[in-house]
């Protein structure tokens, strides 16, 4: 059974760290791309990163560029998504998710697995 399951999320004021982790079980996921969206109340999951399991190519949403970083542990099978100089507006839950194709890895739709998600909260 694949499971995708996310931690660390919390309560954090503006300018603060938060790092997410989403530990990935049940298959091989070696080929796959896993990538990080995040859902506010009223909004629609977005794009937030992405990277391939091999560390070699990661994605950002332009917004995100310098404060998030995605990486990726292969030997623990866990993917993390550090998060710096948090603002107000990145209140979400943050989902990880495992698409089979790299190249659809901004299409929410494109993505085979999902985790329960973690919620992230920033006050000001």
């Amino acid at each position: 059974q694949v499971q995708l399951v996310e931690s660390g999320g919390g309560l954090v004021q503006a300018g603060g760290s938060l790092r997410l982790s989403c530990a990935a079980s049940g298959r091989t996921f070696g080929s796959y791309a896993m990538g990080w969206f995040r859902q506010a109340p009223g909004k629609e999951r977005e794009f937030v990163a992405a990277i391939r399991w091999s560390g070699s190519n990661t994605y950002y949403t332009d917004s995100m560029k310098g404060r998030f970083t995605i990486s990726t542990d292969n030997a623990k099978n866990t993917v993390y998504l550090q998060m710096n100089s948090l603002k107000p507006e990145d209140t979400a839950v943050y989902y990880c998710g495992a698409v089979a194709r790299y190249s659809d890895y901004t299409i929410r739709e494109k993505y085979a697995y999902w985790g329960q998600g973690t919620q992230v909260t920033v006050s000001s």
